[in-house]
C-alpha cells in the first residue's frame, strides 16, 4: 500500500475528497492535534462522503471519551482508508512549515509561537534553522527573548517564515 502523500497516487479518493483527514493524520503524528478533536474530524469526513466502520465509530465518540480509545479508533480508521501515518520526523517538519504559513497569514498569536518543542526538533534545512532560531523558548521568556523591539523580531520572523514556506514542501500533497 502506497503512502497517501506519494505523488504516484494522484487519484486517491481520500486526498481528493477530504484533505483535512490526511492533514489531521500528519498533525496527529507531530503531536499537534488533540485526541478530543479527532471525533469531529471524523464526523466531517463522513459528511464529505468517506465511510468506513472505524470512521463511523470515531465520529460517534465523545470528545470526553478515553483518549486511548480515540487514538486507537483514529489509527484504525486511517488504516481502513489506506492512509499511512508518516514518520514522526517528517510530520514535525510539516507542522513547523504549517506554523510558518499560519504566522505569515497572521493566524498565530505570540504565545503559540513560544514553545521549546521546536528547539528539540531535528533540523534539516537552513530555512528551518532560521525560523526555529527566532522562536521564543517559552511564553514566560517572550519579553526577555525579544527585548523591547517586537516589531524588528516580527519582521525577521516574517522573512524566515517566507523562506521556509518557499522551500520544497514536506507533508501531504493534495
Amino acid at each position: 500500500m502506497a503512502a497517501i502523500d506519494d505523488a504516484s497516487e494522484p487519484d486517491s479518493p481520500v486526498r481528493s475528497n477530504y484533505p483535512p483527514l490526511v492533514e489531521a493524520a500528519w498533525l496527529y503524528r507531530a503531536d499537534q492535534v488533540c485526541p478530543e478533536d479527532l471525533p469531529m474530524t471524523a464526523a466531517q469526513a463522513l459528511a464529505m462522503g468517506l465511510d468506513t466502520p472505524s470512521l463511523c465509530e470515531l465520529a460517534g465518540l465523545s470528545r470526553h471519551a478515553d483518549p486511548r480509545d480515540i487514538r486507537d479508533t483514529f489509527k484504525q480508521a486511517l488504516e481502513e482508508l489506506g492512509i499511512i501515518l508518516p514518520d514522526r520526523h517528517a510530520a514535525r517538519r510539516y507542522a513547523l512549515r504549517r506554523l510558518a504559513m499560519r504566522f505569515t497569514a497572521e493566524e498565530v498569536d505570540l504565545a503559540e509561537l513560544a514553545s521549546d518543542e521546536w528547539s528539540e526538533m531535528e533540523i534539516e534545512t537552513a530555512e528551518e534553522q532560521a525560523f526555529v532560531a527566532l522562536l521564543p523558548q517559552c511564553a514566560c521568556c517572550i519579553e526577555y527573548t525579544l527585548g523591547l523591539d517586537e516589531a524588528t523580531w516580527k519582521a525577521q520572523l516574517q522573512v524566515a517564515a517566507c523562506a521556509l514556506i518557499s522551500h520544497p514542501s514536506v507533508g501531504p500533497r493534495f
